[in-house]
């Protein structure tokens, strides 16, 4: 029914299993704005925070946003407009296209156009329980751009305008009935729509085009936001503790490779989940991007992750999981010249010559660097104290924010850094913006293989790995020159290069270290073997019980890679 052309403009419903729409009357739209992101980005869902789904190719004429999975949701409030008290179910379904060069009459350089398809829903006792399209013009200017155009709300958006399509009304929806609700958004030169489907009945609106999406809808965002926003951002939907949803984002735009997935948004409004580390994936049938959001948390939106914990155990963006015991810098992740990720490995010699945990991070995103030491926080060569619960925002655009002792550095495009400083050593995850761009480093695959990883020169190792090979050929490659590195704000008294005499492994430890090590690591929950072996190494090697904790909930990794002696490889 959603490429079923409405019979005219205005607003209808239709009840399967008729493939007829009836036309109902229309209604008036909420006066409130669903504003536009704002920074500094949140560790919740929304506010730029988000993994939308982006066009491979051309424009998208359609994308409708569901539900794969609603698992623990009870209950959700949030405020009208982001004021005053919570309502019980009021929040917004919202299909949000990407912010595009506006060609709408009058509008000055660097305006731009961007549409929103709405369900809002503003408790049962409420008045707005509809689906329309609300237009932008973002940085249009101070004089109203025609009839109709409501100027944002100060003080944050008096430069931006919006407008309201008519409305069709929708009965309440419990947030408890959230698995079986979607939406859909569609555009075309001539017309737009929005449609809800509600178990077997659908509710339909056109609009009036005001933005030509049609012509430039690239990337679609959708997800569960608070109802609506005013001049300090969006409002947030909350839910109860325990809630996990799994959003699908399905887009329609000519071609049947799914999408890329990029890690951003373009709304101000937000929900309290957040992501967890592990990356979304395309899924059947059609193009499609899926992403799990729970109360649990864990990290920033990210298209693709990458890990390297305890001493050190090293996960790839393709999910090979290896060892990589040298001291000195390295390139751990390197996208382009705007994004680089580097890190600092000491050894545990005299104690434990063959392991090496990380003391030190840093990343470039576009102009910005940002160190992370042991005993603090650099950004731009320049000691900075980041309170816990705070965020700064960086000229161009990088946000870095702190909770307890982990550390989140995002970049407007989605890239992300996020650190974790613990006593003696660092766990470091890395998340890509953007699921599809090439990545080289440590924790890169060669030719999108999950056994394969490959030295600067290209030169490519297969699993298992040779020693020499990797503590050489690889390793050497990968070291971190004193021209190219972002490191100096940690000094350079821990910085030894070095390489261990041979392969290290939880079984290679004393049988007594092994015993109480293996205990420490199942005892805190870690079960996965692979998992298992490292979280018992880092246990001893690391000597804090706390070390295990890392790899409990963490997945299964995709292979495992072994280093082997020449010989042994033969």
């Amino acid at each position: 029914m959603a490429q079923t052309p409405l019979p005219k403009k205005g607003s209808f419903k239709a009840s399967y299993p008729s493939k007829e729409w009836r036309e109902v009357p229309s209604t008036t739209a909420s006066p409130y704005p669903m504003v536009p992101r704002r920074r500094p980005r949140p560790l919740v869902v929304g506010n730029s925070d988000d993994v939308a789904a982006q066009a491979p190719s051309g424009h998208i004429s359609s994308a409708t946003g569901s539900f794969e999975s609603v698992t623990g949701v009870t209950s959700e409030s949030g405020p009208i407009a982001n004021t005053g008290p919570s309502v019980q179910d009021a929040y917004t379904f919202q299909i949000n296209t990407d912010f595009f060069p506006s060609t709408v009459a009058g509008s000055p350089a660097g305006c731009q156009g961007w549409e929103q398809f709405l369900f809002e829903n503003d408790g049962a006792s409420g008045t707005f329980h509809d689906v329309h399209m609300q237009y932008w013009l973002i940085n249009y200017g101070t004089t109203s751009p025609g009839s109709g155009w409501i100027q944002g709300p100060a003080p944050s958006y008096t430069s931006d305008w919006y407008r309201n399509s008519l409305a069709t009304a929708v009965p309440n929806q419990p947030i408890a009935n959230l698995a079986n609700l979607s939406l859909n958004g569609t555009v075309s030169a001539t017309g737009d729509q929005v449609i809800l489907f509600v178990g077997t009945d659908m509710y339909a609106r056109t609009g009036d085009n005001a933005v030509n999406a049609a012509a430039s809808w690239t990337i679609a965002e959708f997800n569960v936001f608070g109802d609506g926003g005013n001049g300090a951002g969006g409002g947030t939907a909350t839910f109860n503790d325990g809630s996990s949803i799994v959003i699908r984002t399905r887009i329609i735009y000519g071609g049947t490779d799914p999408p890329n997935c990029t890690a951003q948004g373009f709304t101000a409004e937000m929900n309290n989940l957040s992501f967890g580390l592990t990356a979304p994936a395309a899924s059947a049938p059609g193009p499609a991007v899926l992403a799990t959001e729970s109360t649990a948390g864990g990290a920033t939106s990210n298209c693709a992750a990458a890990t390297t914990l305890g001493d050190t155990h090293l996960t790839t963006f393709k999910g090979l999981l290896y060892d990589f015991q040298a001291s000195g810098d390295f390139v751990l992740a390197e996208v382009d010249t705007d994004f680089v990720v580097q890190t600092r490995q000491v050894s545990g010699a005299p104690t434990w010559p063959n392991a090496s945990v990380n003391s030190a991070v840093a990343t470039r995103m576009g102009k910005t660097v940002v160190a992370l030491c042991l005993d603090g926080l650099t950004i731009d060569g320049k000691t900075t104290d980041l309170s816990d619960g705070k965020s700064l925002s960086a000229p161009d655009g990088v946000d870095v924010s702190r909770r307890g002792n982990v550390y989140f550095i995002t970049s407007p495009s989605g890239n992300s850094v996020r650190a974790t400083v613990n006593a003696s050593w660092i766990d470091v995850s890395v998340g890509l913006g953007n699921c599809c761009v090439k990545v080289k480093g440590l924790l890169a695959n060669a030719h999108e293989n999950v056994n394969q990883i490959a030295a600067r020169d290209g030169t490519v190792l297969t699993n298992p790995f040779n020693f020499e090979e990797l503590y050489h050929r690889f390793a050497d490659s990968w070291r971190v020159s004193p021209k190219e590195s972002l490191l100096p704000p940690c000094g350079d008294r821990d910085l030894k290069i070095g390489i261990p005499r041979k392969p290290f492994y939880a079984r290679d430890l004393d049988p007594k270290v092994f015993k109480r090590a293996r205990a420490v690591a199942k005892r805190a929950g870690v079960k996965e073997e692979a998992l298992l072996d490292a979280a018992t190494l880092d246990v001893a090697v690391i000597g804090d019980d706390r070390a295990a904790r890392v790899f409990v909930g963490t997945h299964a990794p995709i292979a495992v890679g072994k280093v082997v002696s020449a010989s042994r490889r033969k």
